[in-house]
């Protein structure tokens, strides 16, 4: 194979890719949880949502795909917090003090339904955002099948549970 040609393992199995590019159009401060993507993308379950954002996640926004919950994803509890924060998502229970007493996401406020009026997404005929794209190889040119992903590296969802 030649320097040019592309090695079928460095590509994402098309799931993962259709995953990935619904997580990139959630706009800042909204959610969708595992089971709303699936549920979006009429293919696969929570689970497999899950086990697709712990190994190629890193290098879309991670922490806008979540647990039905609101608990934030174990082990990067911090930064999850961080970027709602900085992007106005809706929490509950942020008041409390303690070990053990992060806020939770308050995912009745913060869902997002993928539809296009709402801010940063794109107009496409059913009212989803388009799913046209830049593929494995554009925008996110650092994820492949290994899990390399972008500077973030990838989020490591336990169990894609919803």
């Amino acid at each position: 194979m030649s320097m040019d040609e592309e090695d079928p393992g460095d590509r994402l199995p098309d799931f993962a890719e259709r995953v990935l590019d619904l997580a990139e159009r959630i706009p800042p401060g909204r959610v969708m949880t595992y089971g709303d993507v699936a549920e979006w993308l009429q293919e696969g379950g929570p689970r497999q949502v899950g086990r697709v954002m712990a190994l190629y996640g890193g290098a879309v926004p991670w922490w806008r795909v979540v647990r039905a919950d609101g608990v934030l994803l174990p082990g990067h509890e911090q930064r999850a917090l961080e970027h709602y924060r900085a992007e106005g998502t809706p929490l509950r229970g942020s008041g409390r003090t303690g070990r053990g007493s992060l806020p939770r996401l308050d995912t009745a406020r913060a869902r997002w339904d993928g539809r296009h009026d709402d801010p940063g997404t794109c107009p496409a005929h059913d009212g989803r955002p388009t799913h046209g794209g830049q593929g494995a190889r554009g925008g996110r040119g650092a994820r492949d099948a290994q899990g390399r992903t972008g500077p973030d590296g990838p989020p490591g969802h336990p169990d894609g549970s919803a």
